[in-house]
């Protein structure tokens, strides 16, 4: 299944690209919800890991949370504070069935997030 994530990995449509290894690729969102506000996602599509439900990746996410302590180094928002949020399912507010993390930083954040 392509998703505009597994079209980004692809270089068939552009993102500003904050880290990439051979796991991980990450790239700011296009509609940010904070002046930091980068989506981090794992290079490998295959139909267990559109979301966190009813799949086994720990390997994956423990990959995807090495970026983001390196990702909040490189942002600067390390130290102030930062969130980071998995959406699952289209009633978590999911939009791109591809298994991602949202770093949001740069700002106050507010309880609960809605």
């Amino acid at each position: 299944m392509s998703t505009i994530f597994s079209k980004i990995i692809n270089r068939e449509i552009p993102a500003e690209i904050v880290y990439e290894n051979e796991d991980i690729l990450a790239f700011r969102d296009i509609r940010p919800q904070a002046p930091v506000h980068i989506l981090i996602i794992p290079k490998i599509m295959i139909a267990k890991i559109t979301d966190l439900n009813g799949a086994e990746h720990g390997e994956i996410l423990a990959k995807m949370f090495d970026a983001v302590n390196i990702i909040a180094k490189n942002e600067g928002i390390a130290e102030s504070g930062f969130r980071t949020v998995f959406n699952c399912g289209s009633d978590g507010g999911q939009e791109v069935f591809h298994l991602h993390l949202h770093l949001l930083g740069g700002r106050k954040m507010n309880w609960p997030p809605g």
